[in-house]
């Protein structure tokens, strides 16, 4: 087993006034060749979206963008006719595919809107671009692993075109989990959301990430009180 840690404070940095953000790898900006991505995740970007203001519209294809708010609204309207509100604790799933434009707005006057958004390279090049929301919330992922996005079509969950899986935990208790790839070509990114986990004796705290491959299976400890994502991606 293979791990590759990623402090909270070594993320690249950009506030532009209206967006203050962090990047877990390479964009815009900012650049690290060390950090392009891993394996077929290539962004995660942790942004807060400045009340009345927000992302205007712009191009993307041939990739899964896949949006969760954590505090806040987010507002979506794109070429293909959506409009949608993405509340707290809803994850939104966009398959840019052929080819699709969008906006991103924070309706609200008077609060910020906290959010991850994630990029994912598709198993599949030039389909049909396609939309997709659901709420998962918090009282559903309680001292558990609750898949929201999969490749898999994992019941409940919404898909991706992808053999990828994204799990959230929300852990009021101490607990060691054992977890297990679907697929042997997959590593795992593990992002603390708030709260302390032990794995392959690193600590990781609020906002530090480890990537975790060459392994089908490994075990990490969990103290009580910790949120986190998990994504299971294949590396190649």
């Amino acid at each position: 087993m293979k791990t590759l840690v990623h402090r909270a404070e070594d993320r690249g940095k950009a506030n532009y006034g209206w967006l203050d953000t962090r990047y877990s790898f390479s964009f815009s900006r900012y650049y690290d060749p060390d950090k392009m991505g891993f394996g077929l995740l290539r962004v995660l970007n942790d942004d807060i979206v400045k009340e009345g203001t927000g992302f205007g519209t712009h191009p993307h294809d041939n990739m899964e963008i896949i949006t969760t708010v954590l505090e806040g609204a987010l507002e979506h309207k794109d070429s293909m006719g959506t409009g949608a509100v993405i509340h707290k604790d809803e994850v939104q799933v966009m398959s840019a595919g052929r080819g699709v434009t969008h906006s991103e707005f924070n309706p609200s006057e008077t609060e910020p809107v906290k959010l991850f958004q994630l990029w994912i390279f598709p198993k599949e090049k030039n389909i049909e671009p396609r939309y997709d929301q659901k709420a998962f919330p918090a009282s559903e992922r309680i001292n558990q692993l609750k898949t929201v996005v999969s490749g898999y079509k994992e019941s409940g969950s919404l898909y991706i075109h992808q053999n990828a899986e994204i799990k959230f935990g929300n852990f009021t208790e101490k607990n060691t989990l054992k977890y297990k790839t679907r697929d042997a070509v997959n590593g795992v990114y593990l992002m603390i959301i708030d709260g302390h986990i032990r794995v392959n004796g690193e600590d990781l705290y609020k906002k530090d990430a480890v990537g975790i491959f060459e392994t089908i299976e490994f075990s990490f400890d969990i103290d009580e009180n910790t949120k986190f994502v998990l994504i299971e991606i294949p590396m190649q």
